[in-house]
């Protein structure tokens, strides 16, 4: 396990901050995620006031822990901890370290937009329990389709909600118990349970994510896999059975276009996150 260097609580906010919600505890889930972990955490210190950088992790067996020890040694406030279970349990271990009053699931393969966390702050309120910035597919950069795919995957999250960049409030979810079988839809329960408590979620394009999925998505096994996975849960709800046959067809044109998936820090929205 690795320890903050010391107590965060007296720790200052990240100079260039000044927020009306104070620090926040950030939580990764990491399995073999060396790809795009470097970039991830760093647009997670560039774009939010880390308070603690929470890390758990599957017992990756690349990089993925020495990256997170040269964040550790830059600066002090990582926590890093293992274990086997599933994106369900791994989430509720997360949400039982935080110790701020609002905290961010971001996930490992994200990039989040300029100025995310002064962004979503404008938009806390009272009644607010969750709000999430809308996850861009880094593929689409100069696709014509991106305003549809973008007003598509707002449609999903209101149906099974995100956590690719997630600010919580603690409280509405202190007392949650995610199921241990939840390796998918996770999220859609973490909202579910946050409307229970009274609390809205909002699901909003400013800010954003950019998600940089990995080459093997782009492969009609994966991707029958996926759909495979996720069909138990969408076939309750008709309208994610569309919008995934919208993704499918983004799928199927960048698998037969032979396209190169590389990571691309330049935003499909033509600026830099």
């Amino acid at each position: 396990m690795i320890q903050p260097k010391k107590d965060s609580d007296d720790k200052p906010l990240k100079i260039g901050y000044s927020s009306k919600i104070g620090a926040i505890d950030v939580a990764i889930l990491t399995m073999n995620s060396e790809r795009m972990l470097r970039e991830c955490i760093d647009s997670v210190y560039l774009n939010t006031p880390v308070n603690n950088l929470i890390i758990v992790d599957g017992f990756s067996t690349d990089s993925t822990e020495e990256i997170v020890r040269e964040f550790q040694e830059k600066y002090g406030n990582v926590i890093f901890v293992q274990e086997k279970g599933t994106r369900g349990s791994a989430r509720q271990t997360a949400i039982q370290m935080v110790k701020s009053d609002w905290f961010m699931f971001v996930d490992s393969d994200v990039i989040l937009s300029r100025n995310w966390f002064a962004e979503a702050e404008k938009l806390v309120k009272d009644d607010v329990g969750a709000v999430w910035g809308i996850e861009i597919w880094s593929v689409l950069k100069g696709m014509k389709i991106l305003r549809l795919f973008e007003r598509v995957t707002m449609k999903i999250f209101e149906k099974r909600g995100g956590t690719h960049d997630l600010l919580v409030r603690r409280k509405t979810v202190e007392d949650i118990k995610i199921p241990f079988h939840l390796h998918t839809y996770e999220d859609g329960y973490i909202k579910d349970w946050i409307e229970k408590k009274g609390h809205k979620v909002l699901g909003v394009y400013e800010p954003y994510c950019i998600h940089f999925r990995p080459e093997t998505v782009w492969t009609i096994q994966k991707h029958i896999e996926f759909m495979v996975s996720d069909l138990k849960y969408a076939i309750h709800r008709p309208m994610l059975l569309l919008s995934y046959g919208f993704y499918s067809a983004i799928v199927t044109y960048q698998i037969f276009a032979s396209k190169t998936i590389r990571p691309n820090k330049k935003s499909p929205r033509n600026e830099r996150p």
